[in-house]
């Protein structure tokens, strides 16, 4: 089979290293055009134009698919590569544009897309992180025949994955990111030998993972300490969780909720190398396993002190 590949951050990279690995003939990638990032915001290519660039495969970067979009010659120049290039299916993964239906029709055997979640638990954007912030128990990758909706399309495959206690958007990331990898592999494979069973997905549980916002990092201390928790975890490794401490900006990192007494919220109730940073909240209180300050590097908690004095005072 020829696939046409369209992915950009690292979780599709993962999933179109696979699929080189595995043999499939991979004649274009389509992945978002270069975005300035790092200090000197010099353009950085994402990580799947990264790997088909290392593996000579074609790559295209079109601003939009849409030929009634922002930008419809750029769209109709998409259209017609893709209409020109011989290819079966094309393969979806975390690319970032929105797919129309003159899209959809081009590949003989459809769009097929990995997403990381049991859906319909959670459409859109974000799903590793809101599935981690609201403390669900399990998680997962489905392979799913592509419509004009957004994760709305019949599912081919499911996996789930269950969600530890302390995991961080960053490392579920990683087992998802493998996971969907080898299923669109095996998904493929069955493919090529017909049709596939196609299951609609069910119209209740349906939840939207909205795109993560840096507005979204400030810690609310009248907050339960075990919803804090759950924000800090999801937003490991970006956003990064942060509150203010004299004026400064603090990330907080690995926290896990304790019990504690009637304290006002964001008090630090303890700042020690015995007690470590423990943090008064609406409900029970944070311990804080690392930190940070603006320009500094994630430190263990005791680490941190040596430098950042929080005794006695309070997070707002």
């Amino acid at each position: 089979m020829k696939i046409i590949f369209a992915g950009t951050p690292e979780f599709a990279a993962t999933a179109l290293a696979s699929l080189h690995a595995a043999g499939f003939d991979i004649p274009l990638v389509l992945t978002q055009p270069d975005r300035p990032a790092g200090r000197g915001m010099q353009l950085h290519a994402s990580a799947v134009k990264q790997f088909a660039l290392a593996h000579g495969i074609s790559v295209a970067q079109p601003v939009s698919l849409k030929i009634d979009g922002k930008d419809p010659q750029a769209a109709a120049e998409a259209h017609a590569l893709l209409a020109s290039t011989p290819h079966d299916v094309m393969v979806v993964a975390a690319y970032g544009l929105i797919l129309p239906q003159s899209i959809l029709d081009i590949p003989p055997r459809g769009c097929i897309n990995i997403h990381a979640s049991l859906l319909p638990r959670w459409r859109g954007a974000a799903p590793i992180h809101r599935a981690v912030e609201a403390g669900d128990r399990e998680t997962g990758v489905t392979i799913m025949q592509m419509d004009a909706g957004l994760d709305t399309g019949p599912m081919l495959a499911m996996q789930s994955v269950p969600i530890a206690a302390s995991d961080t958007t960053a490392s579920l990331h990683d087992r998802l990111a493998k996971l969907g990898g080898d299923m669109i592999v095996d998904t493929l494979r069955k493919l090529a030998s017909g049709p596939l069973a196609a299951t609609p997905q069910p119209c209740e549980g349906v939840n939207y993972a909205a795109k993560i916002s840096k507005d979204e990092a400030a810690l609310d201390f009248t907050q339960p300490a075990e919803l804090l928790a759950r924000k800090i975890r999801a937003f490991d490794p970006f956003p990064g969780a942060a509150a203010h401490f004299d004026g400064t900006a603090v990330k907080f990192w690995h926290a896990e909720p304790v019990a504690a007494g009637a304290w006002q919220p964001g008090q630090v109730i303890a700042a020690n190398a015995e007690d470590g940073v423990v943090v008064a909240c609406g409900e029970g209180a944070l311990r804080v396993g690392e930190l940070q300050k603006p320009g500094g590097k994630r430190l263990p908690a005791v680490e941190f002190l040596k430098g950042f004095a929080l005794e006695g005072g309070r997070f707002s």
